[in-house]
């Protein structure tokens, strides 16, 4: 395992580190179960493999993370690695912030945090609630003096502007200046948004960790065209994601939640004994995805000037899955994503068969796309 320096936290760090928001589960009565004893043989073997930073949240796994990590790291374990989890940000309020470090620190048994989060903030939200008097950030330095902090950090999602993400985490780093020490953002191959805020925060000397650097699981299913980027020299669309983006400078860690030993014995693989991509990989990599971006445009440029559509279809969205499949190859995930429309609390709008061919959405339409024929197109090709 490569171990880099994490910005100016004083700390080394495995250049894979585990998220632990897909552990082990089983279904039982219709219910997921998160199974503890293999979590634990998980994690554990993730330490022997020389991960040393591992990061969790209260809510994942239906609240048993941090349960279960807790209970990992016990018999000395604790001290040989460096704990991660988030504090969410409803209130912003420093009581409220306490708290919620308390509740970690009895789920996880320790006596403190290494990082701890403002978990999933914008730049409104450090604004208006986290940087204010008597907020969650001035309490971070408080308990940071007592020693139940060791370092402030934070997590960034940035909905309220999404056409904004890089500027928006910009501007956090520029006003938490001196008091943020490590940032973790999505960054991966086919959504670099954040590049120039992530250099900055490596520039400011801020740790870097990535989450979704196989894209949320979209980059671990197979794809020839992918693969054509490095051909004969990748084993899985997986491995090239995971490389390319350890091969960022301003990278310090690749955060990869797994279930299974397997996948996780794969990941230590990659990190530990395959060479840095080259700048003529990475040139021609930059060049093949241009490509393909050009080809998805064709059909859709993600603009939103069609919405919002009366039937409540995201077309955009639902475009973009599409794309996944014709232009990415990335056809497994695309069909699993289309079929969780509506079931999962991040899609909360219909999926394409509840057209009413109104054609509302193609009077709006730049580019003048067929939009209701690809729509059935879609559903067509996608729908399980």
């Amino acid at each position: 395992m490569e171990y880099v320096d994490f910005g100016k936290t004083g700390h080394k760090v495995s250049r894979l580190g585990m998220g632990c928001m897909r552990l082990p589960s089983y279904e039982k009565d219709g219910k997921t179960i998160f199974d503890e004893e293999k979590g634990i043989a998980l994690i554990q073997r993730a330490i022997e493999l020389g991960v040393n930073y591992f990061d969790t949240a209260p809510f994942y796994c239906d609240r048993m993370s941090e349960v279960i990590l807790g209970k990992a790291l016990q018999g000395g374990r604790r001290e040989k690695i460096l704990l991660s989890t988030k504090c969410p940000m409803e209130s912003g309020t420093g009581d409220d912030y306490q708290k919620n470090l308390e509740g970690s620190l009895k789920q996880l048994g320790t006596s403190h945090i290494d990082f701890y989060h403002f978990w999933g903030i914008s730049l409104k939200t450090f604004v208006e609630k986290v940087a204010v008097k008597g907020g969650a950030l001035e309490r971070a330095q408080k308990l940071k003096e007592e020693g139940l902090i060791k370092h402030i950090s934070f997590s960034f999602h940035d909905r309220d502007a999404k056409e904004k993400e890089g500027d928006n985490l910009k501007e956090i780093l520029k006003k938490g200046e001196g008091i943020l020490e490590t940032v973790l953002v999505q960054y991966n191959l086919m959504d670099r948004v954040k590049e120039e805020g992530i250099a900055l925060a490596h520039q400011m000397g801020l740790g870097t960790v990535i989450m979704g650097p196989v894209g949320g699981g979209r980059l671990g299913a197979p794809s020839k065209a992918i693969m054509d980027m490095l051909p004969g020299k990748v084993a899985s669309t997986a491995e090239l994601a995971l490389r390319f983006v350890l091969a960022n400078q301003n990278v310090n860690i690749a955060l990869s939640g797994v279930s299974t030993i397997e996948q996780l014995e794969e990941n230590v693989r990659v990190t530990s004994n395959t060479s840095a991509l080259s700048q003529e990989e990475l040139q021609r990599i930059d060049a093949m995805m241009e490509e393909n971006k050009r080809l998805a445009e064709l059909y859709c440029t993600g603009c939103n000037y069609c919405m919002p559509c009366p039937a409540n279809i995201n077309i955009p969205a639902i475009f973009g899955m599409m794309n996944n499949h014709r232009v990415y190859g990335l056809t497994q995930h695309a069909e699993r994503e289309y079929n969780s429309i509506g079931k999962n609390p991040w899609m909360k709008f219909e999926n394409a068969s509840v057209c009413t061919d109104c054609g509302a959405c193609e009077t709006k339409c730049p580019q003048s796309i067929p939009i209701r024929e690809q729509l059935k197109e879609t559903h067509s090709t996608l729908a399980k």
